[in-house]
């Protein structure tokens, strides 16, 4: 898979749902994981997280939103109910992104939301646990940029193989 990902929350309260959106976020390949000003003790979250997702993929603390940095050319993505955010199924994502969760009881914060180069919403009823939506959105990335065979169009499981990867003939600076 090309590119990079990494995940994180603003604002958050519960260490519970931090903890299994990062074992979530380690389970799926994320390159790092990230926290904006979060309103407890970022340990705490250890408890949920069997993998020990800090001890294999980097951990960004940031204290508020002007602490925040992403990597070069990373596209930041935000994950949230709103009425002009683009459904998680027509979403195209970026090959470099960041996606960002707001806290269980609010929203992003409007400065953060600013800050996006876009944002999805995942159609549900109502709002979803963080890490519910966490993993969620993990998994459409892992599905749409991995490489899998297509769906058949009855039930059931691919009806055709995987094509092998062709590769492109040599190249070279010379022009030989």
């Amino acid at each position: 898979m090309r590119g990079f990902f990494g995940i994180g929350v603003e604002n958050i309260s519960k260490p519970m749902n931090v903890g299994s959106l990062f074992r979530s976020a380690h389970a799926f390949g994320a390159s790092f994981v990230f926290v904006i000003a979060p309103v407890f003790d970022v340990r705490a979250a250890y408890r949920a997280d069997t993998s020990s997702t800090a001890k294999h993929v980097p951990l960004y603390q940031f204290d508020s939103l002007e602490d925040f940095k992403l990597p070069h050319e990373c596209r930041l993505v935000g994950v949230e109910l709103m009425d002009d955010a683009v459904e998680l199924p027509s979403f195209t994502h970026p090959d470099r992104a960041a996606y960002v969760l707001g806290p269980e009881r609010g929203s992003l914060s409007p400065g953060l939301v600013d800050r996006c180069d876009f944002t999805v919403k995942i159609p549900t009823n109502f709002c979803v646990n963080v890490g519910i939506a966490g993993a969620i959105l993990m998994y459409d990335r892992h599905i749409t940029k991995g490489r899998y065979p297509p769906r058949p169009t009855g039930a059931g499981g691919p009806v055709e193989g995987l094509q092998p990867h062709v590769h492109g003939g040599r190249i070279s600076r010379r022009g030989l």
